[in-house]
Protein backbone atom coordinates (compact mmCIF):
# COMPACT_ATOMS: atom_id res chain seq x y z
CA UNK A 1 0.00 0.00 0.00
CA UNK A 2 1.25 3.39 0.16
CA UNK A 3 3.93 4.24 2.70
CA UNK A 4 5.66 7.28 3.35
CA UNK A 5 7.35 8.43 5.92
CA UNK A 6 10.96 9.05 7.68
CA UNK A 7 13.76 9.76 5.31
CA UNK A 8 17.48 9.69 6.52
CA UNK A 9 18.39 12.50 8.55
CA UNK A 10 14.80 14.51 7.84
CA UNK A 11 11.67 14.06 8.75
CA UNK A 12 9.20 13.41 5.91
CA UNK A 13 6.29 15.73 5.46
CA UNK A 14 2.53 14.74 3.87
CA UNK A 15 -0.04 16.61 2.89
CA UNK A 16 -3.27 14.83 4.93
CA UNK A 17 -6.79 15.31 4.74
CA UNK A 18 -8.19 15.43 8.12
CA UNK A 19 -11.73 16.27 7.82
CA UNK A 20 -13.94 18.29 4.96
CA UNK A 21 -11.67 21.46 3.55
CA UNK A 22 -9.22 20.28 6.09
CA UNK A 23 -5.73 19.23 4.46
CA UNK A 24 -2.25 19.65 6.71
CA UNK A 25 0.82 19.08 5.86
CA UNK A 26 2.13 16.50 8.77
CA UNK A 27 4.71 13.97 9.56
CA UNK A 28 4.35 10.98 7.79
CA UNK A 29 6.10 7.99 8.42
CA UNK A 30 7.98 5.43 5.88
CA UNK A 31 8.11 2.32 6.90
CA UNK A 32 11.14 -0.04 6.76
CA UNK A 33 12.34 -0.80 3.09
CA UNK A 34 11.43 -4.56 2.35
CA UNK A 35 13.66 -6.37 -0.30
CA UNK A 36 11.37 -5.54 -3.43
CA UNK A 37 10.69 -2.21 -2.60
CA UNK A 38 11.76 1.39 -3.73
CA UNK A 39 12.16 4.64 -1.91
CA UNK A 40 11.17 7.39 -4.20
CA UNK A 41 11.51 11.29 -3.32
CA UNK A 42 8.05 12.88 -5.30
CA UNK A 43 8.64 15.52 -7.50
CA UNK A 44 5.54 15.66 -9.20
CA UNK A 45 1.81 15.00 -7.65
CA UNK A 46 -1.28 15.78 -10.16
CA UNK A 47 -4.68 17.07 -7.95
CA UNK A 48 -7.00 14.24 -9.44
CA UNK A 49 -10.96 14.96 -8.97
CA UNK A 50 -11.41 12.25 -6.66
CA UNK A 51 -8.79 14.22 -4.52
CA UNK A 52 -11.04 17.12 -4.42
CA UNK A 53 -14.23 14.94 -4.14
CA UNK A 54 -12.08 13.50 -1.14
CA UNK A 55 -11.22 17.15 0.33
CA UNK A 56 -15.26 18.37 0.22
CA UNK A 57 -17.37 16.01 0.99
CA UNK A 58 -14.65 13.23 2.29
CA UNK A 59 -15.73 10.52 0.59
CA UNK A 60 -16.03 9.29 -3.27
CA UNK A 61 -19.44 7.24 -4.38
CA UNK A 62 -18.76 4.18 -1.92
CA UNK A 63 -15.43 5.15 -0.46
CA UNK A 64 -15.95 7.13 2.91
CA UNK A 65 -12.96 8.41 4.96
CA UNK A 66 -12.97 8.03 8.37
CA UNK A 67 -9.82 8.80 10.06
CA UNK A 68 -6.85 10.74 8.39
CA UNK A 69 -5.38 10.08 5.09
CA UNK A 70 -2.82 11.56 2.73
CA UNK A 71 -3.87 12.07 -0.49
CA UNK A 72 -2.52 12.22 -4.09
CA UNK A 73 -2.03 9.31 -6.84
CA UNK A 74 -0.53 10.70 -9.97
CA UNK A 75 2.49 10.59 -8.90
CA UNK A 76 6.24 10.70 -10.45
CA UNK A 77 9.83 11.06 -8.47
CA UNK A 78 13.22 9.65 -8.25
CA UNK A 79 14.83 6.76 -6.82
CA UNK A 80 16.47 7.30 -3.86
CA UNK A 81 17.17 3.55 -2.32
CA UNK A 82 16.28 0.34 -3.34
CA UNK A 83 15.58 -3.14 -1.78
CA UNK A 84 17.88 -5.95 -1.74
CA UNK A 85 16.36 -7.59 -4.80
CA UNK A 86 15.62 -4.57 -6.62
CA UNK A 87 17.79 -5.40 -10.22
CA UNK A 88 16.09 -2.83 -12.97
CA UNK A 89 15.98 0.42 -10.59
CA UNK A 90 19.23 2.44 -9.64
CA UNK A 91 19.47 5.53 -7.51
CA UNK A 92 18.64 9.00 -9.58
CA UNK A 93 16.22 6.98 -11.89
CA UNK A 94 13.55 8.99 -12.80
CA UNK A 95 10.19 6.89 -12.64
CA UNK A 96 6.37 6.95 -13.27
CA UNK A 97 4.12 5.31 -9.96
CA UNK A 98 1.78 2.68 -10.91
CA UNK A 99 -0.14 3.78 -7.88
CA UNK A 100 -2.53 0.10 -7.62
CA UNK A 101 -1.25 -2.42 -5.65
CA UNK A 102 -2.62 -5.85 -6.19
CA UNK A 103 -2.82 -8.90 -5.11
CA UNK A 104 -0.39 -10.52 -7.86
CA UNK A 105 -1.76 -13.89 -7.58
CA UNK A 106 -5.97 -14.03 -8.43
CA UNK A 107 -7.61 -15.26 -11.64
CA UNK A 108 -7.49 -11.12 -12.85
CA UNK A 109 -4.15 -10.68 -11.70
CA UNK A 110 -2.72 -13.47 -13.99
CA UNK A 111 -4.60 -12.92 -16.77
CA UNK A 112 -2.93 -9.56 -16.58
CA UNK A 113 -6.20 -7.73 -15.78
CA UNK A 114 -4.97 -6.67 -12.25
CA UNK A 115 -6.66 -3.29 -12.21
CA UNK A 116 -10.05 -5.35 -11.80
CA UNK A 117 -8.58 -7.04 -8.57
CA UNK A 118 -11.12 -7.44 -5.78
CA UNK A 119 -7.64 -6.82 -3.24
CA UNK A 120 -6.97 -3.77 -4.70
CA UNK A 121 -4.79 -1.04 -2.37
CA UNK A 122 -5.29 2.04 -4.30
CA UNK A 123 -3.13 5.47 -3.38
CA UNK A 124 -5.60 7.82 -1.46
CA UNK A 125 -8.65 5.74 -1.65
CA UNK A 126 -9.93 4.99 1.83
CA UNK A 127 -7.73 3.35 4.35
CA UNK A 128 -4.81 3.88 1.86
CA UNK A 129 -2.73 6.70 2.37
CA UNK A 130 -1.74 8.52 -1.36
CA UNK A 131 1.78 9.88 -2.18
CA UNK A 132 1.16 13.70 -1.80
CA UNK A 133 4.38 13.46 0.37
CA UNK A 134 8.07 14.23 0.35
CA UNK A 135 8.73 10.49 -0.14
CA UNK A 136 6.95 7.43 -0.12
CA UNK A 137 8.04 3.55 -0.16
CA UNK A 138 6.20 1.86 -2.74
CA UNK A 139 7.04 -2.08 -4.90
CA UNK A 140 9.54 -1.49 -6.95
CA UNK A 141 7.91 -3.18 -9.75
CA UNK A 142 5.50 -0.65 -9.92
CA UNK A 143 8.05 2.17 -10.77
CA UNK A 144 8.47 2.71 -14.62
CA UNK A 145 11.29 5.02 -15.76
CA UNK A 146 10.69 7.68 -17.70
CA UNK A 147 12.37 7.94 -21.13
CA UNK A 148 14.64 11.42 -20.68
CA UNK A 149 11.98 13.45 -23.08
CA UNK A 150 9.86 12.97 -20.73
CA UNK A 151 9.57 15.52 -17.76
CA UNK A 152 8.59 14.38 -14.13
CA UNK A 153 5.39 16.32 -14.44
CA UNK A 154 4.69 14.25 -17.65
CA UNK A 155 5.48 11.27 -15.62
CA UNK A 156 2.69 12.45 -13.32
CA UNK A 157 0.26 12.32 -15.77
CA UNK A 158 0.87 8.71 -16.59
CA UNK A 159 -1.77 7.62 -15.08
CA UNK A 160 -4.23 9.39 -16.38
CA UNK A 161 -3.69 9.00 -19.78
CA UNK A 162 -3.67 5.50 -19.10
CA UNK A 163 -7.16 5.96 -18.39
CA UNK A 164 -8.08 7.37 -22.33
CA UNK A 165 -5.12 4.61 -23.59
CA UNK A 166 -7.20 2.08 -21.80
CA UNK A 167 -10.65 3.07 -23.16
CA UNK A 168 -9.62 3.40 -26.81
CA UNK A 169 -7.92 0.04 -26.74
CA UNK A 170 -11.74 -1.71 -24.97
CA UNK A 171 -13.10 0.09 -27.93
CA UNK A 172 -11.10 -0.75 -30.62
CA UNK A 173 -10.86 2.91 -31.69
CA UNK A 174 -8.49 2.98 -35.07
CA UNK A 175 -8.52 4.88 -38.34
CA UNK A 176 -12.26 3.76 -39.25
CA UNK A 177 -13.46 5.22 -35.99
CA UNK A 178 -15.10 8.40 -35.26
CA UNK A 179 -15.58 8.94 -31.65
CA UNK A 180 -17.86 11.21 -29.90
CA UNK A 181 -16.08 12.28 -25.70
CA UNK A 182 -18.86 13.14 -22.94
CA UNK A 183 -16.79 15.78 -20.45
CA UNK A 184 -13.44 17.83 -21.55
CA UNK A 185 -12.34 17.86 -18.00
CA UNK A 186 -8.57 16.55 -17.51
CA UNK A 187 -9.79 12.81 -18.26
CA UNK A 188 -11.61 13.61 -21.69
CA UNK A 189 -8.77 15.49 -22.57
CA UNK A 190 -6.54 12.93 -22.34
CA UNK A 191 -8.72 10.34 -23.84
CA UNK A 192 -9.04 12.80 -26.82
CA UNK A 193 -5.16 12.53 -26.85
CA UNK A 194 -5.50 8.72 -26.80
CA UNK A 195 -8.08 8.70 -29.49
CA UNK A 196 -6.04 10.73 -31.97
CA UNK A 197 -2.87 8.98 -30.86
CA UNK A 198 -4.80 5.61 -31.83
CA UNK A 199 -6.01 6.79 -35.00
CA UNK A 200 -9.58 8.02 -34.75
CA UNK A 201 -10.20 10.73 -38.07
CA UNK A 202 -12.93 12.36 -36.13
CA UNK A 203 -13.24 13.46 -32.96
CA UNK A 204 -16.29 15.63 -31.24
CA UNK A 205 -15.94 16.86 -27.52
CA UNK A 206 -19.10 17.99 -25.52
CA UNK A 207 -19.04 19.81 -22.37
CA UNK A 208 -20.95 22.36 -20.83
CA UNK A 209 -17.79 24.63 -20.03
CA UNK A 210 -16.35 27.25 -22.77
CA UNK A 211 -12.94 27.14 -21.44
CA UNK A 212 -12.71 23.43 -21.60
CA UNK A 213 -13.81 23.13 -25.08
CA UNK A 214 -11.43 25.77 -26.09
CA UNK A 215 -9.05 23.48 -24.61
CA UNK A 216 -9.99 20.76 -26.40
CA UNK A 217 -10.07 22.64 -29.57
CA UNK A 218 -6.55 23.11 -29.02
CA UNK A 219 -5.22 19.70 -28.44
CA UNK A 220 -7.18 18.82 -31.77
CA UNK A 221 -11.00 17.88 -31.63
CA UNK A 222 -12.65 18.39 -34.79
CA UNK A 223 -15.57 19.71 -33.22
CA UNK A 224 -16.38 20.87 -29.78
CA UNK A 225 -20.68 20.92 -28.59
CA UNK A 226 -21.88 23.10 -25.75
CA UNK A 227 -24.48 21.08 -24.21
CA UNK A 228 -27.03 22.89 -21.55
CA UNK A 229 -30.80 22.28 -20.92
CA UNK A 230 -31.51 23.68 -23.60
CA UNK A 231 -29.81 22.76 -26.42
CA UNK A 232 -30.99 22.54 -29.83
CA UNK A 233 -30.69 18.32 -30.41
CA UNK A 234 -30.82 18.45 -33.68
CA UNK A 235 -27.86 20.78 -33.92
CA UNK A 236 -25.72 18.60 -31.58
CA UNK A 237 -27.21 14.97 -33.94
CA UNK A 238 -25.80 16.94 -36.88
CA UNK A 239 -22.45 17.08 -35.37
CA UNK A 240 -22.40 13.95 -33.86
CA UNK A 241 -23.55 11.70 -36.70
CA UNK A 242 -21.29 9.44 -37.66
CA UNK A 243 -20.00 8.35 -34.46
CA UNK A 244 -18.97 4.91 -33.53
CA UNK A 245 -17.66 5.02 -30.12
CA UNK A 246 -18.99 7.05 -26.84
CA UNK A 247 -16.56 7.54 -23.79
CA UNK A 248 -18.19 8.55 -20.74
CA UNK A 249 -15.38 10.84 -19.17
CA UNK A 250 -17.89 12.83 -16.79
CA UNK A 251 -19.00 12.41 -13.37
CA UNK A 252 -22.35 13.71 -13.73
CA UNK A 253 -24.66 10.36 -13.36
CA UNK A 254 -27.51 11.27 -15.68
CA UNK A 255 -25.03 11.79 -18.62
CA UNK A 256 -24.97 8.07 -18.20
CA UNK A 257 -27.82 7.22 -17.16
CA UNK A 258 -29.65 9.25 -20.22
Amino acid sequence: MGKGGMSHGEENMAAWLLGKNNLKIQPFKLPPLGPHDARIRMKAVGICGSDVHYLKEMRLADFVVTEPMVIGHECAGIIEEVGAEVKHLALGDRVAIEPGISCWRCNLCKEGRYNLCPEMKFFATPPIHGSLANQIVHPADLCFKLPENVTLEEGAMCEPLSVGVHACRRANVGPETNVLVMGAGPIGLVTLLAARAFGSPRIVIVDVDDHRLSVAKELGADHTVKVSTNINVSIFFNVASSIYVVMFSTGIVFVVST
